[in-house]
């Protein structure tokens, strides 16, 4: 509307005159807007910032118009005067739009009354607010002192605790270290418990040999007199016999026909039988009574004591004596066929060794073997490469230096499980009351520990059992010493 008064009143005077009233109009248009933008971007804050924007839409739209109603006053044939009032126009509806739908905002503002009293009622919530931040602030005090003594309790709570533990773990260790020693010393115990045992039946088995070996001793040595008394005598009455024969038989020439007495007692005892079967009754008895010293001369070599250490001795005659002593074992009995005997001895010399105990090795390989073949005998589970039951011993020197016994039985054999365990005390495979379980550990005990030797089994069930013994010839001086004292020990 300014504007409009302005340029009709530019149209009726001079226009040369007003020029710089122009300017002013155009100036204020354009600083309206200006001053807008910049109190927008100076207070960001502002609500209702769009209304502002349009305000200053609104003013430049209008100061462009007076613009261009002063070009046209100059210019009257332009168009851009219509255009930009069109522009104005609707600028200015959507200002009036705009104001219409901010104005119940506009109403909805509180009044400086409202203002003033929500601004007294922050001020009380900002004391009140300062009253509970102090009473915060005081109870913050009091519970830190009261953390602090808690945490006080605490430490030394903690602290007694930590001494606590610290005494617990000692006491744990001490418990521990106890608990290994009495470990260890329960290991020793039955370690001394097990040796204990080992040398109490090494000694009953040891008292027993040595008993057997006396007894043995002194009935061969009973039988040994009256034997040796009557095989002596034997030869003698041999020869008597056969001077009494031929006496008889002159007097059968030189007196062919004797008085009937005679002839009767001739018939009665049956003198041309007599003189044909006692001669041979003589040689029969002769045979018996060299048997018999046989065996006694074999009771004497098995039931050596060995007292004086060890010394040099036949291994040949000491399987010999063993395997005379076992004879009556060998021969067949009721169902059981009798066992064949294989000995095939190498050259071997003579061994240093405690001979009584090897025989009792060999008694004890040898009495295993037999009692294996007996109870085979009676089962089906039999070694098909044998017809009958049978023992081979061999010999051999291995080496240059030792002596290697062989007994092999083919019998069933043995399992893995039962291999493992024949060496150990008291294990046996016998029925309770045949078997001790000492036999082949104390032999190995004696050919191991006593000879420096060396005892195995070779054995797989369904292929027979072959025990194999190494000795040494001659003993090395320092074991032979060692092993004197171990047997004056036992």
């Amino acid at each position: 509307m300014i504007g409009l008064a302005l340029a009709s009143v530019s149209a009726n005077s001079a226009i040369s005159n007003w020029w710089w009233l122009q300017v002013i109009i155009t100036v204020s248009y354009y600083a309206i807007p200006t001053m807008l933008v910049y109190a927008l971007y100076k207070g960001r804050d502002i609500p209702f910032q769009w209304m502002f924007l349009v305000f200053g839409a609104f003013f430049v739209t209008c100061g462009t118009t007076h613009v261009i109603e002063t070009w046209y006053v100059w210019f009257p044939e332009s168009l851009v005067s219509e255009f930009m009032k069109a522009i104005t126009a609707f600028v200015a509806g959507s200002s009036v739009l705009l104001l219409l739908t901010l104005m119940p905002f506009a109403l909805a503002l509180p009044s400086p009354a409202k203002l003033e009293a929500a601004n007294l009622a922050l001020e009380n919530e900002i004391v009140e607010r300062r009253k509970a931040e102090a009473a915060l602030a005081e109870l913050a005090e009091v519970l830190e002192e009261q953390v602090k003594t808690r945490t006080a309790k605490l430490s030394r709570a903690n602290a007694f605790l930590s001494k606590e533990v610290l005494e617990r773990k000692k006491a744990k260790k001490a418990l521990q270290e106890s608990e290994a020693q009495l470990r260890e010393k329960a290991t020793q115990l039955e370690q001394a418990l097990q040796q204990l045992q080992e040398t109490q039946a090494q000694l009953v088995h040891t008292e027993k040999l040595s008993a057997l070996g006396e007894l043995t001793a002194g009935i061969a040595h009973e039988i040994s007199n009256p034997i040796n008394f009557i095989n002596a005598n034997i030869a003698y009455a041999h020869n008597y016999v056969e001077d009494l024969l031929r006496l008889v038989k002159l007097y059968g020439k030189y007196y062919p026909n004797p008085v009937e007495e005679i002839q009767e007692e001739i018939e009665t005892v049956e003198l041309e039988f007599l003189k044909e079967d006692l001669p041979q009754l003589l040689s029969s008895m002769k045979v018996g009574t060299d048997r018999i010293c046989a065996i006694v001369s074999s009771m004497r070599n098995f039931s050596r004591l060995d007292k004086d250490g060890m010394s040099f001795a036949s291994i040949h005659e000491g399987i010999d004596s063993t395997l005379l002593i076992l004879q009556h074992r060998l021969k067949a009995n009721g169902k059981s066929p009798a066992i064949q005997l294989i000995k095939e001895y190498g050259n071997l010399p003579l061994v240093e060794c405690y001979a009584g105990q090897l025989n009792q090795v060999f008694m004890n390989i040898i009495s295993n073997a037999i009692d294996v073949l007996r109870e085979s005998s009676t089962s089906p589970v039999l070694n098909s490469q044998r017809s009958c039951p049978s023992i081979q011993i061999s010999t051999e020197v291995a080496e240059g230096d030792r002596a290697v016994i062989r007994i092999f039985d083919n019998g069933p054999g043995m399992t893995e499980e039962v291999k493992n365990k024949i060496f150990n005390h008291f294990f046996t495979t016998k029925p309770a009351g045949k078997g001790t379980g000492l036999g082949l550990s104390i032999s190995n005990q004696i050919v191991r520990e006593k000879h420096c030797g060396c005892l195995e089994c070779l054995s797989r069930l369904g292929e027979g059992t072959e025990f194999v013994i190494s000795l040494p010839i001659r003993q090395q001086k320092s074991e032979t010493s060692r092993l004197v004292e171990m047997q004056e020990a036992v």
